[in-house]
């Protein structure tokens, strides 16, 4: 059995994290070295689907930030959005990921945009959080939160901010409620909670927030913002790992992805959630 993912990277963290308690059959399916998926990622910008624009859409739902608030983004990757956030919003930045590699990147990003007095990165698991109860203002996190699930994030994220703070995450989500098989199975098999934007938001008032605003990411954030970048580094990728067949099936993977995405992309995507604890 072939394992797909949309982003594989979020996947091998998922794995990563949960590696104590994987089954042998689920270890037989993962094809991929997590150093080499980290070493791909690496070289990109942002480790999934986004952009800038979006970023500084998403915080405009956002009220009451201050120098003083403090902000986690999770799952942060090298911090693509995280430099965004910081840019156009107050207060103390945390990164948090699971790979050191990224984390050095995140660092030496906020210093090239000169924020590293307000952004800081750490290693660290989304599961395991050393949050103190209620001492964030806003938790942020772009294509991340489907590593431990939706609805799991939601709840065990929420005892970390501050009653009237926000959540804001970007989660896949089915367009439609009817969608051909192909890509139906895709996601069955890549992430079972893949639900609509309906349930998603439902499930966000079920954990104990007030639903401010959601809404779909447009078609660049995947085409001109996630795959474009990525086929120049492919190229680099392969030249540099020529004749490991793991790399070469990982890239055929990721070129799979984007034929489905630009197959199916009318009944699937990602979609930004904001809520507010209440």
């Amino acid at each position: 059995m072939r394992l797909r993912k949309a982003n594989m990277l979020a996947h091998a963290r998922f794995q990563h994290q949960n590696s104590n308690i994987m089954s042998e059959e689920n270890k037989s399916i993962h094809e991929f070295d997590l150093n080499l998926i980290c070493d791909y990622f690496s070289n990109l910008e942002r480790q999934g689907p986004g952009s800038p624009e979006i970023t500084i859409k998403a915080l405009s739902f956002v009220d009451n930030l201050t120098p003083q608030s403090r902000i986690a983004d999770i799952g942060c990757g090298t911090g693509g959005q995280t430099m965004v956030l910081a840019r156009h919003a107050p207060g103390q930045i945390t990164g948090i990921d699971l790979f050191p590699t990224f984390i050095e990147l995140f660092k030496s990003n906020a210093t090239k945009h000169n924020l590293q007095d307000r952004v800081k990165g750490i290693v660290g698991s989304m599961d395991k959080l050393h949050f103190q109860n209620e001492e964030l203002d806003l938790i942020w996190s772009e294509g991340a939160i489907y590593n431990i699930g939706f609805e799991r994030g939601l709840k065990e994220w929420r005892p970390f901010l501050k009653t009237g703070g926000y959540i804001a995450v970007t989660e896949a989500s089915w367009f439609t409620e009817d969608r051909p098989a192909e890509i139906e199975a895709f996601w069955k098999d890549a992430y079972p909670g893949i639900d609509t934007i309906p349930n998603k938001v439902a499930q966000m008032q079920k954990a104990g927030y007030m639903p401010v605003v959601s809404f779909i990411l447009p078609e660049n954030c995947w085409t001109e913002h996630f795959y474009a970048p990525q086929h120049a580094a492919q190229d680099i990728f392969l030249k540099k790992n020529a004749g490991n067949k793991t790399a070469e099936d990982f890239i055929a993977n990721q070129r799979h992805e984007e034929q489905l995405y630009q197959k199916y992309k009318a009944y699937y995507g990602y979609a930004f959630y904001i809520g507010k604890k209440i």
